[in-house]
């Protein structure tokens, strides 16, 4: 069992989506607890993962390989360390709450719905737990599908505009991907990580493949100026969709950076910093002041989402800088985990805003701010979580949100003021977008009569937004646990960028 955990949790969704899909629409009660029940096995079967884990070691866990494609020395080659062991939870848990929330109010292909989401785990996983590049790339692709659908089907009114708008970005970013992937294969023979790591390359060849992992990576985190996506996917987008879009798939583009930029490019990465902190401050602050105008709920939140995850990204590269000022790599490590925190906190905030919206949606269908004003009046339980998530994702100390930002900003401080004091306009402009969403939606007087009529939380919502608010309480004041697990690895991939190629 153990030594096939990880397979375990890649396929058990699959197959489980898959037996969704075959009990039927016709029998919706039924793919309705099957799901469930599919989804609170996966989170089980994650545990074992957290409570077997070696958190003072940075080498890959839980290992699994066997020949996949002999011809080409690709293996089916899975494993974890303290970068990938996060993310899995996050999407084990993620994926029980957004088949709960869907619980109702999916009546349009109820089976269809629960088993793409099933389906997406299970590839979700694997591509946190792929050792073996091609494998990884697989996953990679495969997860766009579900997506795709879930937008394309369930979606809103501009819903085919939106989802192909997301396949083709996603998509057309990851074949430069693929490219990079092949070149360093016909060098080496070999598509493991570890062989790729060690691969000597020119600064040349490191900055064409550093370009090429960008392309893919900077999609899907999105950056700036290729962003343009991501509002439309989660504005039309059923509210599941935008969970996961939100807490899982935004992250890989982290991801990414961290797993094979970082490692495999260590020079041109430290060569092409500028460019990634340039469009991450960009993005804190340019799409911070987009989120301030913003009349469409989920459309703030997604722009919410550009600006919190350009965090990530600039706490991927601080640390070039902080050795450039500092002559070492001291504070790379916290700058990494700043990142990674951000990436684990947003997954929660984020995830939870949109739920939010998601409640109100379901009773007056619609998201425009300007139809809400007073919903404290009539749903106090409701308004409290909301007004709770908000906070934490303004940064309020005491929340998760305010735990990574702090950590990106103190290992900017080691580097450059400037990149400090713009990283530090979030504080400020995200409380002023978050604040003002607050004012309009929540406190007030009723504001019509939708809002009058308006019932509180039932007891799944509860559910699913009061597990969301212990979590972000939870790391807001306790980070360590999660802290400890990705340390030793996060140390790891320091030392990787640290050493030179050429």
């Amino acid at each position: 069992m153990h030594s096939s955990l990880l397979s375990l949790l890649t396929w058990l969704p699959i197959l489980g989506g898959v037996a969704v899909l075959l009990v039927g629409d016709a029998r919706a009660s039924v793919a309705r607890w099957l799901a469930l029940a599919v989804a609170l096995a996966a989170l089980a079967a994650s545990v074992p993962l957290y409570l077997g884990f070696d958190a003072s070691s940075a080498a890959l866990q839980f290992v699994e390989r066997m020949p996949w494609i002999p011809s080409l020395r690709s293996d089916y080659y899975l494993g974890i360390d303290g970068i990938s062991l996060p993310l899995i939870l996050l999407t084990t848990l993620s994926t029980v709450l957004v088949v709960i929330a869907g619980w109702t109010v999916i009546e349009k292909r109820p089976a269809q719905y629960f088993a793409a989401f099933l389906i997406m785990e299970g590839l979700m996983i694997g591509v946190f737990s792929a050792a073996d590049a091609l494998l990884f790339y697989v996953f990679w692709e495969a997860m766009l599908i579900p997506m795709f659908l879930i937008i394309g089907i369930w979606g809103g009114a501009r819903r085919i505009y939106a989802t192909i708008k997301f396949f083709l970005y996603t998509f057309l970013g990851s074949v430069f991907m693929l490219v990079a992937l092949v070149y360093m294969y016909l060098k080496t023979g070999d598509y493991s990580l570890a062989a790729l790591y060690r691969l000597p390359l020119s600064l040349t060849e490191q900055v064409l493949i550093f370009l090429a992992f960008f392309a893919a990576f900077a999609v899907k985190v999105p950056m700036v100026p290729v962003h343009t996506w991501l509002p439309d996917a989660h504005v039309e987008a059923p509210t599941g969709g935008s969970v996961i879009l939100a807490a899982i798939m935004l992250k890989m583009g982290g991801y990414g950076f961290l797993r094979f930029s970082l490692p495999i490019t260590p020079d041109a990465a430290h060569a092409l910093d500028w460019l990634v902190i340039g469009l991450s401050l960009v993005a804190v602050v340019y799409i911070g002041l987009i989120a301030l105008v913003q009349q469409d709920m989920k459309k703030l939140i997604a722009y919410s989402s550009i600006a919190h995850m350009g965090f990530v990204t600039l706490g991927c590269f601080v640390g070039y800088e902080i050795a450039a000022a500092t002559g070492g790599y001291g504070g790379a490590t916290l700058a990494l985990s700043g990142a990674m925190v951000q990436m684990i906190s947003h997954g929660l905030v984020s995830g939870a805003l949109f739920l939010c919206v998601g409640v109100l949606y379901d009773r007056l269908h619609t998201r425009d701010i300007g139809a809400y004003g007073g919903v404290i009046n009539t749903m106090p339980v409701f308004g409290a979580f909301m007004v709770l998530f908000a906070m934490a994702n303004a940064g309020l100390p005491g929340t998760s949100g305010f735990v990574g930002e702090f950590l990106v900003i103190l290992a900017s401080f080691k580097a450059n003021f400037w990149f400090a004091f713009l990283a530090a306009m979030t504080l400020i402009l995200g409380a002023a977008y978050t604040l003002w969403l607050v004012k309009r939606v929540v406190f007030g007087a009723v504001a019509n009569d939708g809002v009058a009529s308006l019932k509180d939380l039932n007891g799944r919502e509860f559910l699913v937004l009061g597990v969301l608010a212990v979590a972000v309480l939870a790391l807001g004041v306790y980070p360590k646990p999660l802290t400890d697990v990705m340390e030793p690895t996060l140390r790891h991939v320091v030392q990787l960028m640290s050493v030179s190629k050429l």
